[in-house]
């Protein structure tokens, strides 16, 4: 299978299936740093200044509008904290960790 950030997110209609804590689990080991949060993954990234910050917003709004995936995001002046849940399927996804890990790659 190719990791996480070289692959794309593929839509996924209302009712399908979540992943089980299981399959979520293995997927946590591969993004360093992301916790499991009730239905989400999350993690909190910190920055030296505003600016900084904005970036990194920027570039996630980039992968966003490119996966057609959103996370929910709570922006500060040094600090971005970014969560990822699949709404059509009432918790966690492989689009979710994907997206994830691409964030990642931007060697924050």
């Amino acid at each position: 299978m190719k990791p996480l950030a070289e692959q794309h997110c593929t839509p996924l209609h209302a009712g399908s299936p979540a992943l089980d804590h299981d399959e979520a689990s293995e997927l946590l080991a591969q993004i360093p740093g992301w916790s499991i949060t009730g239905s989400m993954i999350a993690r909190d990234f910190t920055f030296s200044d505003f600016f900084g910050t904005m970036a990194f917003v920027n570039a996630v709004a980039w992968i966003a509008h490119r996966e057609d995936h959103h996370p929910e995001l709570v922006v500060g002046f040094d600090h971005c904290e970014v969560r990822y849940s699949t709404h059509s399927v009432g918790g966690l996804s492989i689009n979710d960790f994907i997206c994830a890990a691409k964030i990642e790659a931007l060697s924050v």
